[in-house]
């Protein structure tokens, strides 16, 4: 299933953060850990990532930097920063709150039902 780019608009910023909490990425990688960890939900093409990542980084919230890979190509990777990690925690609780509510809903499984399978 492909995600509208309105939703996408919210939910590819914060994908893209939690993806570098973990490490750093180069922006390939980047490609296919969202689209491999989402079943392809995520899946957003180099022409949609790299501008995200240039505004995130406009923002202060990951850094870049050139380094040769392993194969011996030039790689920019990107880090979260210390603002990047304070985003991250209010937007992934902000997230979780939507979650919620679309839950209470019946538009998305309970967290509950989710913890019990």
């Amino acid at each position: 299933m492909r995600i509208e780019s309105e939703l996408m608009r919210g939910a590819g910023p914060l994908a893209v953060l939690k993806l570098l909490e973990r490490r750093e990425m180069y922006g390939y990688e980047l490609v296919e850990a969202l689209s491999r960890q989402t079943n392809g939900v995520l899946d957003m093409g180099q022409s949609t990532l790299y501008p995200l990542l240039y505004n995130l980084e406009a923002k202060g919230l990951i850094a870049a930097e050139w380094r040769e890979a392993d194969s011996g190509r030039q790689r920019k990777y990107y880090r979260l920063t210390g603002a990047g990690r304070k985003r991250l925690a209010r937007d992934a609780k902000q997230w979780a709150a939507l979650s919620g509510a679309m839950a209470a809903l019946g538009i998305a499984p309970s967290p509950r039902a989710e913890a019990v399978l």
